[in-house]
């Protein structure tokens, strides 16, 4: 198993659509592409800002195999998510995953019928994890979203002697308290990379090594200016830096975050289309305002573009 710990930036990347809604796997190079020239060197596919719930079993798997074919000969490595609300999917999809060189897969929680112990969690997990046994495992925690909220250090704890590919997990959570009991539970043993980008200085003083999150497939330079500020003590740089992400995510959620989201990617030449209904596309006035925005808040200096 490759126990790598997902350090630095991981882009939590958009799925690529055509204007009918339609896969577009031909704009995955071009989304590569970007990422490597702006330092990110991960991509983590398929999650939330991936619209995985709104994708079939099938899309995923393309999605997946395209990465992997687009990422080969590269530095660029590639994490999947593989989470569903039917576990013989996710176990189907972790299987996938696997055999087309994911460096990790990662799996949020049944949501429908959400599990409602640490245990059940802790069972579910172990059947993802265990159709990929060469890889590590990463649970996705982010209750905003799933509704599942349980002690993550509890479940690390549990889930240590149970799910043996078990590498920590991707903590989208505003809870510094929890984070920092996640950072030492079973003995600081997991990487628990942080996914809320607003808050990633405070995360980086507790101790995180790696962040996973949407803004960093279009303004990766702020953070990284960020992390470099912090890890040569200059702290007014680096709340300067993630003033500029507060900033951005303030106004990309003003019209709706998916699609404003989706709509700065093609500002900046990676046409990954719009998004899938139950999300909703931005019109192109709401583009034009938001393109507006972002330039008097002066985003495209932030970025170098």
């Amino acid at each position: 198993m490759n126990a790598s710990r997902l350090t630095g930036l991981v882009a939590a990347t958009h799925t690529p659509f055509g204007s009918d809604s339609s896969l577009n796997l031909a704009v995955v190079e071009r989304q590569a592409a970007h990422l490597l020239k702006n330092g990110v060197k991960r991509a983590f596919i398929a999650g939330s800002t991936g619209e995985c719930h709104s994708l079939s079993v099938d899309e995923r798997r393309a999605l997946a195999t395209r990465w992997s074919e687009v990422t080969r000969g590269t530095s660029l490595q590639f994490v999947v998510h593989v989470g569903s609300n039917c576990l013989a999917d996710a176990c189907a999809l972790a299987r996938h995953a696997e055999k087309a060189g994911a460096v990790a897969i990662s799996a949020l929680a049944p949501s429908y019928f959400k599990p409602p112990t640490i245990e059940a969690l802790v069972d579910c997990c172990a059947q993802v994890a265990g159709a990929a046994p060469a890889t590590p495992f990463y649970f996705y925690d982010i209750p905003s979203m799933t509704g599942v909220s349980l002690p993550m250090a509890d479940f690390l704890e549990c889930a240590s002697t149970r799910v043996p590919t078990l590498a920590g997990l991707k903590f989208t959570n505003s809870d510094l308290m929890s984070y920092q009991l996640c950072l030492r539970a079973a003995g600081g043993r997991f990487d628990v990379p942080y996914g809320t980008d607003e808050w990633l200085l405070s995360a980086l003083v507790l101790g995180a090594r790696g962040a996973v999150g949407s803004t960093y497939n279009f303004a990766a330079p702020v953070y990284l200016r960020l992390q470099e500020a912090f890890t040569r003590g200059d702290l007014e740089a680096a709340r300067a830096e993630q003033f500029c992400s507060v900033q951005l995510v303030r106004i990309l959620a003003r019209r709706g975050f998916m699609g404003s989201a989706k709509s700065v990617m093609g500002m900046l030449g990676v046409e990954v289309g719009p998004p899938r209904l139950p999300n909703v596309a931005l019109s192109r006035a709401a583009e034009l305002e938001l393109e507006a925005e972002l330039d008097g808040a002066g985003f495209f200096g932030w970025i170098g573009a």
